[in-house]
């Protein structure tokens, strides 16, 4: 292969990359990117916490409305059953 043959912007831009992607490794490597990941990662970690308060909070509702309703309906059964029994004595006598 002859010099004036190989394709120098190809090359060049082979070169540029390689040189790019090792400046980006550095650059992601640093301790100011390291300070920006654990940064982040706190915020993430306060914001699952915030969720998780919340899931609870609701999960406690849904079990303090489901205790209620059912108290509800046992009281309901409870004076129903109560009525078939005022009925049934009404009819006997």
């Amino acid at each position: 292969m002859k010099w004036n043959q190989i394709n120098w912007k190809h090359t060049g831009l082979f070169v540029a990359g390689v040189l790019f992607g090792t400046a980006g490794i550095k650059a992601l490597a640093s301790k100011d990117a390291k300070k920006v990941y654990t940064e982040c990662t706190a915020a993430v970690l306060r914001a699952k916490k915030c969720v998780m308060d919340t899931v609870t909070m609701v999960q406690e509702n849904a079990e303090d409305i489901y205790a209620e309703a059912k108290d509800i309906n046992a009281k309901r059964e409870a004076e129903e059953e109560a009525a078939v029994y005022e009925d049934a004595a009404q009819t006997v006598e």
